[in-house]
């Protein structure tokens, strides 16, 4: 099949999906996304339990919200990774589908792979006579387990197939649910890594995301946002996957990412890193469950602490995430990193909080590292903390930063470190930790989750 798409190499101009009687490997090698416009205007979907926050900055703008909603599925369990289902209820949401992330467990609070927790929109009961135009299986151990063991789910999943509609999997859930299912059949499929031996070796393919029919499937947290705009495309057309695609400020696969440095100092601890994540209603979904994820990865010790009156905040695409603690509880806690999440509206609710102002004030004075992403390197500039620094933030507001740097997704300077932020977030967080403990253990990290370590 000859691809007319320069994002992804499946056609949806002509013929529907169903109709497709070829493997496709999608790819996103071709990518030469814009950068994004500084104002939209047009509202996200809803989602059937929650109103997600709009944000200025990154809500897409009316190409993706005149397409009529799809119904997305995204069931998540215990264990479930969640920057594989974050990402995915997150992408598909600015595209202008409406995503119900449901629990196939007794509770609608779920603790995924790396600790952080996620409150369902709906129990998976209470999706079973609905009819969806996709069904999306996010990843992780044993989070895809309890998907297979869910016969509900399954029952769904069957049912997508048999009525020939959108179904998909990643990293371990194509081995560890799908084929147990039986869904797999005459279809080649990728997946994690460390499963890919349990996909017949005829039909198991080694590319990033791979379409096969009515089937997507990729290989893991490292390949999201590809997974998620390969699965945008299907759902919207090209053009709606290129828009968010540049919103989400994805580059080329062979555009290395760009990182500066400048007053290069050590981070280096003789103790395990104690890192503040303060998360606001508003705070950017991908960018706060990114660094959870990939700093308790690295075997940090990461608090999420929340600047509301309850542990449970509602970000700005719609996931509900749960705090481990108040911000009022650690007023007196002292941590070696405090990193800013972004999102327009959680940046500026962060920056209310008397008790976070408290904390970083004491960070910069005392010499500690701190940063911030997406919009909220202009919060730690309005506090006075980034006088004479160099940083960078979101393409929206950078212009805001007296020494913002446009040409770098990641900009350190001493103990001050800012990212633009979504899809950069990963490359921010494996800084991070290659800062901490050097490059060996930031690429041990970066191969867990099937991402390409960046060369600078």
């Amino acid at each position: 099949m000859k691809s007319i798409s320069p994002l992804v190499s499946v056609s949806t101009a002509k013929f529907p999906i169903s109709n497709f009687t070829t493997t496709i490997s999608c790819t996103i090698s071709s990518l030469n996304f814009a950068a994004p416009p500084k104002k939209t205007s047009s509202k996200l979907a809803k989602t059937l339990s929650a109103t997600p926050i709009l944000d200025p900055i990154t809500a897409p703008t009316a190409t993706a919200a005149s397409t009529s909603p799809k119904k997305v599925l995204v069931p998540i369990g215990f264990g479930t990774e969640e920057m594989e289902a974050v990402i995915l209820a997150d992408v598909l949401r600015r595209a202008g589908a409406e995503v119900t992330v449901a629990s196939v467990e007794q509770q609608l609070e779920v603790q995924a792979s790396g600790g952080t927790r996620l409150v369902a929109d709906a129990f998976i009961s209470a999706c079973s006579a609905e009819t969806f135009d996709l069904v999306a299986l996010p990843g992780g151990m044993p989070g895809s387990a309890r998907l297979r063991d869910c016969e509900i789910l399954q029952k769904i999943t069957s049912r997508q197939v048999e009525e020939k509609r959108l179904y998909g999997a990643i990293c371990a859930a194509p081995a560890v649910t799908l084929l147990p299912w039986g869904l797999l059949k005459r279809k080649q499929t990728t997946c994690h890594p460390a499963f890919i031996d349990k996909i017949p070796s005829f039909r198991a393919v080694k590319t990033s995301t791979q379409v096969s029919g009515e089937l997507t499937t990729s290989r893991g947290p490292g390949t999201s946002f590809e997974f998620a705009i390969c699965l945008v495309e299907q759902l919207f057309g090209e053009p709606v996957a290129r828009e968010i695609g540049e919103l989400l400020l994805m580059n080329p696969a062979d555009d290395d990412p760009k990182r500066q440095e400048f007053n290069e100092v050590g981070w280096s601890l003789d103790h395990t890193p104690q890192v503040l994540i303060p998360i606001a209603n508003g705070s950017e979904e991908i960018e706060v469950v990114t660094l959870i994820d990939v700093l308790r990865r690295s075997k940090v010790n990461v608090v999420v602490a929340s600047v509301e009156k309850s542990a449970r905040v509602l970000a700005s695409s719609g996931t509900k995430i749960v705090a481990d603690k108040l911000i009022s509880a650690i007023s007196d806690s002292i941590y070696d990193l405090i990193i800013l999440p972004g999102g327009t509206a959680g940046a500026e609710r962060l920056h209310k909080s008397k008790v976070l102002k408290k904390l970083l004030k004491e960070q910069e004075s005392a010499g500690r590292i701190f940063g911030a992403i997406c919009s909220s390197p202009a919060v730690l500039q309005k506090q006075g903390l980034i006088k004479d620094k160099k940083t960078t933030a979101h393409p929206a507001v950078i212009d805001k930063l007296k020494d913002g740097v446009n040409d770098a997704q990641v900009v350190i300077d001493g103990k001050l470190i800012t990212s633009q932020g979504l899809s950069t977030a990963t490359q921010f967080a494996l800084a991070i930790v290659t800062k901490l403990f050097g490059h060996a253990r930031a690429r041990s990290v970066a191969e867990g989750l099937v991402y390409q370590y960046p060369r600078s």
